[in-house]
């Protein structure tokens, strides 16, 4: 009995962890300029991910894709206003690696 209550501690251990990994990877919406499209975002309550599409004018908010394991799934979407995605979503943030990607040489900066 006590080794079968160790292990669900260990378990729920486990899945703590692996939550706070994933929501390192994400930051608060501070600014609707990083609302770009291709951004991944979550909400913060929920583990769902998505993928901002373009903005609507019309509808005055960004169509939203459901996104996992790399894939962008095109046959559902949602409109969700910048005010909801400010205070309801968080964004995916930059690598490292990618940063430096961006600071690299542009091809006509030598000439």
């Amino acid at each position: 009995m006590i080794f079968s209550r160790g292990l669900v501690n260990i378990c729920v251990i486990d899945r703590l962890k692996n939550n706070n990994i994933k929501n390192d990877r994400f930051e608060s919406i501070i600014d609707a300029y990083q609302l770009v499209e291709g951004a991944i975002i979550k909400g913060k309550e929920q583990e769902e991910l998505f993928e901002v599409g373009e903005y609507d004018p019309e509808k005055k908010g960004y169509t939203v894709f459901p996104f996992e394991d790399g894939v962008k799934f095109y046959d559902f979407s949602i409109v969700i206003s910048e005010d909801e995605l400010m205070d309801n979503y968080l964004i995916e943030t930059k690598k490292d690696d990618e940063e430096d990607d961006a600071d690299d040489e542009l091809p006509g900066d030598g000439i």
